[in-house]
């Protein structure tokens, strides 16, 4: 191509014919600038299936977990729902009610002491933040979603944080400072043991204790409100984020 242009410029010389020399030599200019143009196109092109490729495998690994962490989401709304009812039947007894399985009774009390933290799935969303990576969803709204779930999972912290510091004081103390453990971790470990009243009464009769059941009561209805926005708010993304993929399929 580039011998045939040659022979054309140069026979146009010979001729001396400088009007079509122009012409031509600005048709070969635009020709050239129309080829680079297209293969910056192209390039481009390429550079956007590359990044549209990427985002949609964010998207979908970021669908994973928000799919993991919605079931692991409503196991501890589950527990701590039966923590909220345990608490309920330890006040009653407190107050005064018969107590007549104590087995039943001493594992309410332990579901209390023995409550775990939630941990978020947040994978994806972690190592997009790390690397700088966000920039690469495209849809605002997901981003904006992703951001305020993530703000979610700081509250949910915040307040096991601040049921944490409580318990030490209110829920634990009390227990260690006014009542032999020991019944109580044999019953739980399926020994024989008998447990009675009068063993509960130092302690019943200390405001601490019936204080600490009741901010149990609390904060594992505020800790399950928490979660239960973010599994309102999970869902909303996973609508998004599957809306955005099938994008690719029309």
């Amino acid at each position: 191509m580039a011998r045939i242009f040659n022979t054309i410029r140069q026979r146009l010389l010979k001729e001396n014919r400088l009007t079509r020399y122009l012409i031509y030599a600005v048709g070969e200019i635009v020709l050239v600038v129309i080829g680079i143009l297209i293969a910056l196109q192209l390039n481009t092109n390429k550079d956007l299936r590359k990044a549209r490729a990427t985002e949609l495998n964010y998207l979908r690994n970021i669908k994973a977990d928000l799919l993991a962490n919605k079931d692991k989401a409503s196991d501890f709304i589950a527990v701590r729902a039966e923590c909220i009812s345990a608490t309920q039947r330890v006040i009653a007894k407190i107050d005064g009610e018969l107590i007549e399985d104590w087995r039943a009774f001493n594992e309410d009390c332990i579901s209390i002491y023995a409550w775990q933290r939630y941990y978020p799935v947040n994978f994806t969303f972690k190592e997009l933040m790390n690397s700088g990576g966000l920039a690469q969803l495209t849809n605002d709204s997901v981003k904006t979603a992703l951001l305020k779930l993530e703000q979610l999972f700081e509250k949910v912290k915040a307040e096991e944080d601040h049921f944490r510091f409580d318990s030490e004081e209110i829920i634990y103390k009390p227990l260690y400072e006014l009542k032999d453990m020991g019944p109580m971790i044999d019953l739980h470990m399926k020994k024989e043991v008998e447990l009675r009243l009068e063993d509960y009464d130092r302690y019943f009769a200390d405001v601490r204790v019936k204080n600490g059941f009741l901010m149990a009561f609390l904060e594992f209805s505020t800790m399950n409100g928490q979660l239960n926005q973010v599994l309102k708010l999970s869902e909303e993304l996973i609508g998004m984020i599957d809306r955005e993929v099938a994008k690719e399929a029309n």
